[in-house]
């Protein structure tokens, strides 16, 4: 299993770190070209939607909710 990987994003002007596998960051960026956004832009909006989740959590659920949705779609 892969360790998680640190990267900065910019949410709303505020830098910040997330970690994530480097399988969960291929396939957040591939979420969010295929939303034909930049993963700062995608991260902010699931960052505004999150509630109590962390962010890392919830960028994972995003993309596993996608995955679900394009396999049973």
């Amino acid at each position: 299993m892969s360790r998680p990987q640190k990267h900065s994003l910019t949410l709303k002007g505020h830098r910040t770190s997330v970690s994530l596998e480097p399988e969960f960051w291929a396939a957040f960026r591939a979420y969010a070209k295929r939303r034909g956004q930049g993963i700062n832009e995608c991260a902010a909006e699931i960052d505004a939607a999150r509630g109590d989740t962390g962010l890392a959590g919830a960028i994972r659920l995003a993309v596993l909710r996608d995955l679900t949705a394009r396999i049973d779609g």
